[in-house]
């Protein structure tokens, strides 16, 4: 009985952080797909193209970057998380087991 309620308690966080780094992986994909690009791309569909006329960069442009980088050091921290979960907890690393 000890055992299975320690098995649930160590198997929650690497739940947590794993179900974390997906959603951050799909949010840091279509946020680097929107960056603007030199060719065609994702950003020329939401009127990308119409700024690289312009020339210099948006407020919009720096919010993007701003949280791009947000994301991107928090699926950095995800990485990492799972990484000591699973090297200090290895027995619990997967679900089942315990």
């Amino acid at each position: 009985m000890v055992l299975v309620s320690l098995a649930a308690l160590m198997t929650w966080p690497i739940l947590t952080v794993s179900i974390l780094l997906i959603i951050t992986s799909v949010i840091l994909a279509l946020f680097i797909l929107l960056h603007k690009s030199r060719g065609g791309g994702m950003s020329d569909l939401f009127g990308g193209g119409m700024s690289t006329a312009m020339g210099g960069t948006s407020s919009a442009e720096r919010n993007l970057d701003r949280m791009t980088i947000t994301v991107g050091l928090v699926w950095l921290a995800c990485i990492i998380s799972l990484l000591v979960l699973y090297r200090y907890f290895p027995v619990f690393g997967t679900l089942g087991q315990g």
